[in-house]
């Protein structure tokens, strides 16, 4: 089979003006960035009185072997559009620091891909970028302000807001800025964090328009007085400035497939160290302009799905009607304990025990109340026996399951999953969130802690318990945890469904424009490093002036 952008440039795409008008766009409701890609005026678009049919693809914890959640979202996305269904795909944007390490691209694969896919990779429509310096104008007026006479009394040691770069450099974790020179400013230790796990991208997400935005961002909190009293974005008076930044990048994305189904692309953080969410701007959007909402939320359902769920869903008064499980024999096997040179060779052992993994996950979701689709995603090197297998085991468990093969035949495999969601979508349901808002902070990250990784407890370190006294006065906050997306438990290297174990705890900060608490386990670090072969360094540009190594 031809590789993803050998695939992607192949199959023609349509103008993307001829997807505006798919979506009964009117010629002022957009703004055409080039053939293929749109900004859409978002405030100019009324609702259309459509169903509201949001769907959630989420998945088992990843693996070096591979989920395809985002392939599957957009392979339902055309199997849907193919039965004739309207519908849109709500997806993140691609943060270049995974495109040029380890990861790769945020695109989906094979016949279930988004395009232009390498613009939608790189650059785009420029709005990380647009965060980043707006994130990074909030550091540069608080440090200036210190330098100018610090009429705030706000102490350079107790100063929280991180500047950003949308890339993985691990060098930049701990710094010191202003040394030499007294001009250069007041000498102190500084932190970067990747753009997509910043405050501003939070907000910029959780938003639902740009009067929203301003008004947020300049709730967040930026650093402390000598005396302890909070420092907020507002009180620097730059909210105006950072609304001028990003009035564009406000503005949802508008792609397609290669199958030609619209695709909104826009904001994009991180799942294990953010909230994992696309914009609530463009689900809102999306959920105004068709009958059904494809998304998906970042990593496995212990972070991106339990996130959407409690803490956008809760912003923004979502109602999900349907919850798509992803998971691969490969993920399984390696989950059952098989090294990664053995992937390729049948292992029926591995793959049960491995099950307990995806167990686990549909436990944890069937705790929201939604229907849940298991949706098994097919490689070429799955043997009949390994998929007849699981088919086996899922129907003895009683969960509904599809096989599906977009990345292959497109919509054309995912047609089955496409008829399975619609029926689950009619069920009628509860939906609920994991924890009330009443409840304190300890009780949430222990609730979540231990009905959605399966911890016996948590342990909290000396300075976590000092962050929660004083953080009491957030309560209400929703609770975004921190933590490594490959396990269940915070150490990475535990994988399959483990037992007896707790959560560790090592620290809490507040961000206050974007409404949650952050809970920082293990060892997670809000910048991460290049791996000792970064995906950068198999990239170019041929003598055709076409590009490679992306994928």
């Amino acid at each position: 089979m031809k590789k993803d952008i050998e695939i992607a440039r192949v199959i023609p795409m349509n103008n993307i003006v001829d997807i505006a008008k798919k979506l009964d766009i009117n010629e002022e409701d957009y703004e055409a960035y080039g053939k293929y890609k749109a900004k859409l005026n978002y405030k100019n678009i009324k609702d259309r009185n459509k169903e509201k049919n949001l769907i959630l693809v989420t998945a088992i914890n990843p693996t070096k072997a591979g989920e395809g959640k985002s392939t599957t979202t957009i392979a339902l996305a055309d199997g849907l559009n193919k039965m004739g269904k309207d519908v849109i795909a709500c997806l993140r944007e691609p943060s270049l620091g995974p495109v040029f390490g380890l990861k790769g691209g945020a695109t989906g694969g094979g016949y279930a891909q988004v395009v232009p896919m390498e613009e939608i990779n790189l650059h785009f429509t420029g709005d990380f970028h647009a965060i980043t310096s707006a994130n990074n104008l909030v550091a540069a007026v608080l440090d200036n302000h210190i330098f100018q006479g610090n009429e705030l009394n706000i102490d350079p040691n107790n100063i929280v807001w991180k500047r950003c770069l949308d890339m993985n450099d691990r060098t930049l974790r701990d710094i010191t800025i202003g040394q030499k020179k007294k001009s250069n400013g007041i000498e102190r230790q500084d932190h970067f964090c990747i753009t997509v796990a910043t405050e501003m991208m939070a907000v910029f997400c959780i938003s639902k328009d740009l009067d929203d935005f301003i008004k947020r961002i300049g709730e967040a909190i930026v650093a402390y007085t000598y005396d302890g009293k909070e420092i907020y974005v507002k009180d620097l008076n730059v909210q105006g400035a950072l609304g001028v930044i990003m009035k564009e990048a406000i503005k949802p994305n508008l792609v397609q497939t290669l199958e030609h189904t619209p695709v909104l692309v826009h904001g994009g953080p991180f799942a294990n160290i953010a909230h994992g969410c696309n914009s609530i701007i463009a689900t809102n959007l999306g959920l105004k302009l068709s009958d059904y909402v494809v998304t998906e939320a970042g990593f496995g359902a212990d972070l991106g799905a339990e996130k959407f769920l409690d803490i956008k869903c809760r912003k923004a008064n979502l109602n999900p009607k349907c919850v798509v499980l992803v998971a691969t024999i490969r993920a399984l096997k390696l989950h059952g304990g098989i090294e990664d040179s053995k992937l390729d060779e049948e292992n029926i052992n591995a793959l049960l025990e491995g099950t307990k993994n995806l167990e686990k996950h549909y436990e944890s979701l069937s705790k929201f109340n939604l229907p849940i689709v298991v949706c098994i995603n097919k490689f070429y090197q799955d043997t009949q026996k390994e998929i007849d297998t699981l088919l086996n085991w899922c129907k003895e468990k009683g969960y509904e399951v599809s096989l599906c093969e977009g990345y292959a035949l497109g919509s054309e495999g995912s047609l089955d999953l496409a008829n399975k969601v619609v029926e689950a979508c009619q069920n009628k349901n509860n939906f609920k969130y994991l924890y009330e808002d009443n409840l304190d902070l300890k009780e949430k990250i222990e609730k979540i802690s231990k009905e959605i990784y399966g911890a016996s407890g948590v342990e909290y370190s000396a300075l976590a318990l000092e962050k929660l006294e004083l953080f009491k006065k957030y309560n209400s906050y929703p609770i975004c945890m921190a933590k490594t997306p490959l396990s269940l438990t915070d150490d990475p290297k535990i994988v399959g469904r483990p037992l007896d174990f707790n959560i560790h705890v090592e620290d809490l900060s507040v961000s206050n424009g974007a409404g949650f608490i952050v809970v920082y386990t293990g060892a997670i670090m809000t910048m991460p490093g290049l791996p000792k072969h970064p995906a950068a360094l198999d990239m170019g540009i041929d003598d055709k002036g076409n590009t490679y190594g992306i994928f």
